[in-house]
């Protein structure tokens, strides 16, 4: 089965081209513009926050799993939100585990050509076109930082 273009496949290859004209760039400037002010607003109400990042290839079965759900429940219980990438894997057990004790789940997905869809343990989500928007989300609210069950940065 043969893939067809889409809109975004196609002004991915125009991107990829190099410079277009001002008004062209102008657009795709507004509308990357636009997309992060669309991502800060729909989060802006989260309260404190701890974003989770991990794979999304590690299982229920896995040890990582099981840490990163009671880590990410053990923060939850404390009084903050737990962010992800809204994926599966370890995006889904930080936000499962934040569910399970009430606390609040909130994800930032990505569109990709095979689709990632949203976990069922969030709340909340937004949902971007680009990873670097993606990534001034979760840098743009968090709090501490987690990354593959483990301890890392406190950024605050």
């Amino acid at each position: 089965m043969k893939h067809q273009k889409t809109q975004s496949d196609i002004s991915e290859i125009q991107f990829l081209e190099g410079p277009q004209s001002r008004f062209t760039e102008l657009k795709f400037i507004l509308a990357t513009l636009w997309e992060l002010i669309r991502c800060f607003r729909k989060l802006y109400n989260i309260g404190p926050c701890i974003t989770f990042f991990g794979s999304a290839r590690f299982n229920e079965d896995h040890s990582y799993y099981d840490f990163t759900r009671k880590a990410a429940g053990e923060y939850a219980k404390l009084g903050f939100t737990i962010m992800t990438g809204g994926g599966p894997g370890l995006m889904e057990a930080a936000n499962r585990g934040a569910k399970e004790v009430g606390g609040k789940s909130v994800g930032c997905n990505i569109k990709l050509p095979v689709d990632q869809m949203p976990n069922s343990y969030l709340d909340k989500w937004v949902e971007t076109k680009h990873f670097f928007i993606r990534k001034n989300t979760f840098s743009k609210i968090f709090f501490c930082l987690c990354r593959h069950a483990r301890w890392l940065w406190n950024v605050r």
